[in-house]
C-alpha cells in the first residue's frame, strides 16, 4: 500500500477551471480506463488498497476534487456539486478519455449522478461504459447525517471547525466503519494529515453545502439513475449507519433492481477501505459479465 506521501509522488497537478487539481493517471493507455471519484472529507487516497488490483488490468484515473486532498482548497469559496462535476469533466477533457467506467464513493456517488444525468442527455464529455457506487447518498431521504454534519451545515459550521480536533475527528469517522473494520492509528492519522493538508480543516462548512446540493436537485439526480444507458452496480457496506442497509431497500423501492448489486454484511461506510479484496473482486467481476 502507497503511503501518502508516495501517493503525492505519483501524482501530477494540472489546473482545471482555474484551480490547481491533483490527480493519478497510470497512462496506460492500452487498457480500458476506469474513473476513480472519491467521498467526503477525503481525497483520491481512499482507493489505495484497491489500487493494485484494479490496475492490473486497467488505466486507472483519480483526482483530488476541489478543497479535498493535495488540490487547493479556496477560502472563501462557494462549493457545490456542479462544479465539482465541471473539474471532473475538464479533468475527462484534458486527458482525452474517451470510453471509460466510472467508480465513485460517498461524496463522488453525488458527483457521478449529476455526471451521468449529463451523460444521460448527451451532453456529457466521454463516453461511460458503467458506472458503479459504493455507499453513499444517493437519496438524500435516506442519508442519515451524523450529528457533527448537521453541525457543520448549520449557522455554527464556522464555530465547529475550529474546535475540532483530531481526537473528534477518530471518533466521529471511526463511527461510520464496520465494528470489526476500524480504521487503523496509521490510517487515522493518514486521513487526518490530508484533510488538514492546506488548512482543508477549516473549509468543511463550506463542502459540507453538498447536502443541502442533494436536496435541491433530488429530483435530477434520482431521475439519472433511472435513466441511466450503462449498466449500474452497488457494491454496499450494510452496517453503515448513514447508507447502509436500509439505502438499498430504498434503491430497490424508487429504482428496481441494479444490474449488479453486492451487500457486505458487516462493513460500514468505506467498503473500499474495510474489505479492499472482496470491493476488488466484485468490482472487476462487475466489469467482466455486466459493462458494455
Amino acid at each position: 500500500m502507497f503511503s501518502t506521501s508516495a501517493w503525492l509522488e505519483k501524482g501530477e497537478y494540472l489546473t482545471l477551471n482555474g484551480h490547481q487539481i491533483f490527480y493519478i493517471d497510470t497512462k496506460e493507455a492500452h487498457k480500458p480506463t476506469i474513473l476513480l471519484i472519491h467521498g467526503f472529507p477525503t481525497s483520491s487516497w481512499d482507493w489505495v488498497k484497491i489500487w493494485d488490483a484494479l490496475s492490473a488490468g486497467y488505466r486507472l484515473v483519480a483526482m483530488d476534487m476541489l478543497g479535498f486532498g493535495y488540490s487547493a482548497k479556496p477560502n472563501p469559496h462557494n462549493y457545490s456539486i456542479h462544479e465539482q462535476a465541471d473539474i471532473v469533466e475538464r479533468l475527462v477533457e484534458t486527458l482525452e478519455l474517451e470510453k471509460f467506467h466510472v467508480l465513485a464513493h460517498d461524496y463522488g456517488d453525488t458527483v457521478a449522478q449529476e455526471l451521468l444525468a449529463r451523460q444521460n442527455e448527451g451532453s456529457g464529455k466521454g463516453d461511460w461504459t458503467s458506472i458503479c457506487f459504493l455507499n453513499g447518498g444517493l437519496f438524500p431521504e435516506t442519508h442519515q447525517a451524523l450529528l457533527i454534519q448537521k453541525l457543520l451545515l448549520s449557522p455554527l459550521g464556522p464555530i465547529i471547525n475550529k474546535l475540532t480536533t483530531q481526537r473528534s475527528f477518530d471518533k466521529s469517522f471511526s463511527h461510520v466503519f464496520g465494528e470489526g473494520t476500524k480504521p487503523s492509528r496509521e490510517e487515522l492519522d493518514n486521513f487526518w494529515a490530508l484533510i488538514n493538508h492546506n488548512e482543508g480543516r477549516h473549509i468543511f462548512h463550506n463542502l459540507i453545502s453538498y447536502m443541502s446540493d442533494r436536496i435541491e436537485h433530488r429530483e435530477r439526480w434520482v431521475k439519472a439513475l433511472k435513466d441511466t444507458k450503462v449498466p449500474l452496480a452497488l457494491i454496499n457496506g450494510s452496517v453503515d449507519p448513514v447508507s447502509g442497509a436500509h439505502m438499498i431497500g430504498h434503491y430497490r423501492n424508487i429504482v428496481g433492481e441494479p444490474d449488479y448489486l453486492r451487500e457486505l454484511a458487516q462493513i460500514g461506510h468505506y467498503p473500499q477501505v474495510e474489505d479492499p479484496e472482496n470491493v476488488a473482486k466484485y468490482y472487476l467481476e462487475f466489469l467482466k459479465f455486466h459493462s458494455i
